[in-house]
C-alpha cells in the first residue's frame, strides 16, 4: 500500500477513535505518554538542580535566573506549538489533512526561525540581559558560563516544544514522548559527568542542557510521519498572514501565560535579590519542585487537548464537556493529594538540595508551603485554559492565561511586599491561585452550557 494511501488509513482510524471511544479511557489513554514526558522533565528539572545544588549557592541562584529566559523562549515555542497544534487538531477533525500538513510546517519553521533570531540578539548583549532577569554581581560569573550555552540550545529547545504540542494536538502524544524523554534522561547523565567528572562546574550544567536538547530534537524529528502523524515539508512551509491569525488564535494564551510567568520570574528574582543570594536560590528550588508537582496533572490536561479539539471539530459537544468534567475531576484529586504530601515534607524536600544552607532550607520551606495551600484549585484552572484555548475562545482564554501569572500575581506580588515585605513574596503565588480559581469558575461554566449555540470555529 502506498505510503500515502497507508497514512490515510491511519487517520481515518484515529479518526473514529478520537469520536467514539468513551471519553475517560480515551483521555487517559492519551494522557499516558504525555505524564511520562512531563514527569521525565520535571525529575530532569530536579535532578539539574540537585546537581547544581553541590557546587554552592551562587550556582543555584544563577539557574534560577537563566529560568526566566527558558520560560521565555518555551513561551514562544509553545505559542507556534499550541497555535498550529489546536488547528491542526480541529481540521483533522473537519478531515481537511493537507489544510493540516501546511500549518504544521508553518508552526515548526517559525519557531526555529524565532528561536535562531533571538539566540543571536541575546548573545551580543548578554550580561545587560542578566541585569534584567534579576543575577546580582555575585551570581553574574556563573550565570553567564551557563547562560552561553543554553543560548547555543535555543532553536533546538524552541523545535522540541513546538513538535511535541503538534504532536500531542495529533493524539500521538507517544511520539512526542520519546523525543522529550531522551532529551531528558540524557541530560541527567550528562550532567554529572560534564560537572563532577569533567570538572566545569555550572559550564557543564549548561553544555549537558545544550547537548541533550539537541540530541532530543534529533529524534523527535525523526518521529514526524510515523503511525499516521503528519509530514512536515519543507514546500509546505507557506508562512501567510491568515496562518499566523490562526496561530495567533490558538497560541496567545499560551504565549500569554507562559510570558507572564517568565515576567514574574524576573519580577520575583528582582524583589527577592534584596534579601540575598539565598532567597533567589530558596524560590529557584521551590519552583523546580512545584513543576514536578504539576507534571503529571498538566500531562493529563494534555491527554484532554486532542479528545477535546477532535469532537469539537466534529460538533460532538455532549463529548467534550464529558472529557472536560472528567479530567478536571482527575486534576483536582491528584493535586490535592500533592498539596498534603508537600506541606507535611516542604523541609526535607528543600534540603535535599541545598543541605548545608539552613537560609535556604528556611525559605524554601515556607515558599513550599505557602503554594500547597493553594494547589489543589490549580487543577480546575489550568484545565480551564487548555479547554477555552482548544475551543478558539481566545479573548477568555487569554484572559484566563493571563491570570495566575500576571492580572493577579504581580499586583499580589508589588502590593505584598509593599505591606508584608518578604512575606509578601512568600504568599503571592498562593493567593494568585485563589483569584485565578474565582475568576475561572464563572467564565468555564458559561462557555460549557453555551458551547453549542456559538459557530465551530476553524
Amino acid at each position: 500500500m502506498p505510503k500515502d494511501a497507508q497514512r490515510a488509513l491511519q487517520q481515518d482510524t484515529k479518526f473514529v477513535r478520537m469520536t467514539t471511544q468513551p471519553v475517560g479511557r480515551l483521555v487517559t489513554a492519551m494522557a499516558i505518554p504525555s505524564i511520562v514526558s512531563m514527569l521525565v522533565s520535571g525529575i530532569y528539572n530536579l535532578a539539574d538542580t540537585f546537581f547544581i545544588g553541590q557546587i554552592n549557592t551562587p550556582s543555584v541562584a544563577a539557574m534560577g535566573i537563566v529560568y526566566a529566559y527558558m520560560v521565555l523562549i518555551q513561551s514562544l515555542a509553545i505559542f507556534f506549538g499550541q497555535g498550529s497544534g489546536n488547528y491542526i487538531s480541529r481540521a483533522l477533525g473537519r478531515r481537511e489533512t493537507v489544510d493540516a500538513e501546511e500549518m504544521a510546517a508553518v508552526g515548526l519553521g517559525s519557531s526555529i526561525l524565532t528561536g535562531i533570531i533571538l539566540a543571536g540578539a541575546s548573545f551580543l548583549a548578554m550580561r545587560p540581559i542578566l541585569a534584567l532577569l534579576g543575577s546580582t554581581e555575585t551570581i553574574m560569573p556563573y550565570a553567564v558560563d551557563y547562560f552561553q550555552y543554553i543560548l547555543i540550545g535555543t532553536p533546538f529547545i524552541m523545535g522540541t516544544f513546538t513538535l511535541n504540542n503538534q504532536m500531542r494536538h495529533q493524539g500521538n502524544a507517544m511520539l512526542s514522548m520519546i523525543g522529550i524523554v531522551s532529551g531528558a534522561v540524557l541530560n541527567i547523565i550528562l550532567d554529572p559527568i560534564f560537572i563532577f567528572g569533567l570538572g566545569l562546574g555550572i559550564r557543564g550544567a549548561g553544555m549537558a542542557t545544550a547537548l541533550s536538547q539537541i540530541i532530543g530534537f534529533i529524534v523527535i524529528l525523526s518521529m514526524i510521519g510515523k503511525r499516521g502523524s503528519l509530514p512536515i515539508r519543507p514546500y509546505h512551509f507557506k508562512p501567510t498572514l491568515r496562518r499566523y491569525r490562526d496561530i495567533a488564535a490558538g497560541g496567545l494564551p499560551s504565549l500569554a501565560r507562559q510570558g507572564l510567568m517568565s515576567i514574574s520570574a524576573i519580577c520575583l528574582n528582582q524583589l527577592a535579590s534584596n534579601y540575598g543570594d539565598e532567597a533567589i536560590a530558596a524560590f529557584s528550588i521551590v519552583n523546580r519542585i512545584m513543576m514536578l508537582a504539576c507534571a503529571a496533572m498538566i500531562g493529563y490536561g494534555q491527554g484532554f487537548q486532542p479528545v477535546c479539539g477532535f469532537n469539537y471539530g466534529a460538533g460532538l459537544f455532549d463529548r467534550v464537556r464529558r472529557a472536560y468534567w472528567h479530567s478536571c475531576s482527575v486534576a483536582t484529586v491528584y493535586c490535592t493529594v500533592l498539596a498534603l504530601l508537600g506541606w507535611f515534607f516542604a523541609g526535607p524536600l528543600v534540603a535535599l538540595f541545598r543541605a548545608d544552607d539552613p537560609e535556604v532550607i528556611r525559605i524554601g520551606r515556607e515558599v513550599l508551603r505557602y503554594q500547597c495551600y493553594s494547589f489543589p484549585l490549580t487543577g480546575f484552572v489550568v484545565l480551564a485554559n487548555m479547554y477555552l484555548q482548544n475551543i478558539r475562545r481566545t479573548i477568555p482564554a487569554i484572559i484566563m492565561a493571563s491570570a495566575r501569572q500576571g492580572i493577579f500575581f504581580l499586583p499580589i506580588l508589588f502590593i505584598g511586599h509593599a505591606l508584608w515585605g518578604f512575606t509578601g513574596i512568600e504568599i503571592s503565588q498562593a493567593l494568585a491561585d485563589v483569584c485565578s480559581f474565582l475568576f475561572a469558575v464563572p467564565v468555564v461554566l458559561h462557555t460549557l452550557q453555551t458551547m453549542d449555540q456559538q459557530p465551530i470555529a476553524r
